[in-house]
């Protein structure tokens, strides 16, 4: 009977449900251009301004200001530093990395018909990392009131005890994987839980749906360690034309990647003497890969020879991404004043249907003044919506109740970069200072991140070198899981980047 129902189950599910959530729909919307050193030490205050490789990922407009066919490669040290509280328990970290993070070339073609106002048109492509996900923390201490059988007891109760639990003769690894394909993956949460002894069935029957906490009591010793490596990229194919050295145009058309890969191992031990299970180790895995596509549209116009204005936007992107999952359970219980270990380890991986994601779009408004050959002020301001990110498809029921709760959670984001550039001969020195608000309505969740930027470059004429310093805060509750252990470490993380970037004439 539980065969022949678990395959009608399985022929009319769509195992869409692998616990996606409103996080993974800000990761993949929020867009941290890297840059070259001279876009990083001004902030990325470049919206009016162009003439930088970098600037072409804000505004498509701007490798229309080039006046020759120009390269650059950019080199970067990050670091991330975290100072993480778990309630009586502090730690912090520090994770740093050194990549190329920027590499472009626009090729600029004049017009030979000089009495066109149409003065060349540009043709660029540009790669830039927009989020770099390499990180590392723990986060330890004493829980007065949460262990994590709370976790595994929401997910199992109401669901019946053969949907969760092995056949006889079944291996783990056998049952755990067809609890997957059949049911999805709460109900293999609920499997770890009851295999693991952390739950047991109220009644030992098929039927039976409430269950028992084998954890009680208060105190728990709990350490949460995370770590994830990955980046986000942008490939952009870029076209824009100068008209009369006044207005400048500009279009691009973006290719993204997505490649991120988590682990998360949980630890908790309690000396309660209401508890059974006193020890439990659970690990979780997640590779997921995508590719996305975006466009852009921008302008600048020149009032007067000093004031630039520019507006650009940035279309949703639309992600299809892929996700794996493993998983590995061990506990420790009490049983006749002998401690018995339970380890189960399926190795599984549960590879979950393809979905697809839009993140929202921005709009940029910017201004610029320049002084001459001495040096310039530049003004950005953007918004964003992420209350429009969707999950599809939307005719999923999961992903239809996920995107309500984004519309409720998330909200609009705006943000503002001032940058500012002196230079002296063949020296230029820069600053910057930027702002951007939290997506969520509720920023004790997740802060709104503020910075700076200083800069130098040194123009050898057609060659030219650039370094920049910058430096950003932002403060987060991250959720160690999504039921029922909803508790959240707090995070005051520092974001650190040195850049250097080689540029010249082709």
């Amino acid at each position: 009977m539980k065969k022949l129902l678990m395959l009608c189950i399985g022929l009319a599910s769509t195992s869409y449900i692998l616990a996606q959530d409103i996080t993974d729909a800000v990761r993949y919307s929020m867009d941290e251009i890297q840059g070259t050193a001279r876009f990083r030490a001004m902030s990325g205050a470049f919206g009016a301004l162009g003439g930088d490789m970098s600037s072409v990922n804000i505004n498509p407009a701007g490798s229309a200001i080039f006046n020759n066919s120009h390269a650059s490669l950019s080199f970067g040290l990050f670091n991330k530093g975290d100072d993480i509280t778990y309630f009586n328990g502090t730690n912090s970290s520090s994770n740093s990395n050194f990549d190329i993070n920027q590499l472009g070339a626009t090729l600029v073609f004049n017009n030979t018909n000089i009495s066109s106002p149409w003065k060349n048109f540009t043709l660029s492509a540009a790669y830039d990392r927009s989020a770099d996900f390499d990180d590392d923390w723990v986060a330890s201490g004493v829980n007065p009131n949460t262990s994590i059988v709370e976790y595994f007891y929401q997910n199992a109760i109401g669901k019946r005890l053969d949907e969760i639990s092995a056949f006889p003769g079944e291996t783990l690894s056998e049952a755990y994987s067809e609890i997957g394909s059949f049911y999805g993956f709460d109900h293999q949460q609920a499997f770890l839980g009851f295999e693991g002894f952390i739950i047991d069935p109220v009644e030992d029957t098929d039927e039976n749906t409430e269950y028992i906490r084998n954890i009680n009591g208060t105190d728990f010793n709990q350490q949460y360690a995370y770590a994830s490596r990955g980046y986000n990229g942008k490939l952009a194919f870029n076209f824009a034309t100068n008209y009369d050295d006044k207005f400048y145009f500009g279009l691009n058309l973006n290719s993204h990647f997505i490649n991120y890969e988590r682990t998360t191992f949980f630890s908790e031990s309690n000396n309660n003497a209401s508890s059974s299970v006193t020890n439990v180790d659970f690990e979780n895995n997640l590779l997921t890969t995508g590719s996305g596509f975006s466009f852009q549209l921008g302008g600048i116009a020149k009032l007067t020879e000093e004031f630039r204005v520019g507006l650009s936007y940035n279309s949703p992107t639309w992600y299809r991404i892929s996700e794996e999952t493993s998983q590995y359970l061990a506990t420790t219980r009490i049983e006749d004043g002998s401690s018995i270990n339970q380890i189960i380890n399926p190795n599984v991986i549960n590879i979950f249907p393809e979905y697809r994601l839009q993140t929202p779009g921005k709009l940029t408004g910017s201004l610029a003044y320049v002084f001459g050959k001495q040096g310039l002020l530049s003004f950005d301001y953007s918004v964003k919506d992420y209350s429009s990110t969707k999950f599809r498809p939307t005719s999923d029921i999961y992903f239809s109740g996920l995107n309500n709760a984004i519309s409720d959670v998330l909200d609009t984001s705006v943000s503002y970069r001032l940058g500012g550039e002196y230079r002296y001969k063949q020296l230029s020195f820069r600053g910057g200072y930027r702002f951007e608000e939290s997506p969520y309505k509720d920023d004790t969740f997740f802060g709104d991140l503020t910075g700076y930027s200083l800069g130098l470059g040194y123009s050898f004429g057609d060659f030219n070198l650039d370094v920049a310093f910058s430096q950003s805060e932002r403060d987060t509750n991250y959720q160690l899981y999504n039921v029922g252990l909803t508790d959240s470490a707090l995070i005051q993380s520092k974001f650190t980047d040195v850049i250097l970037t080689l540029g010249f004439r082709i």
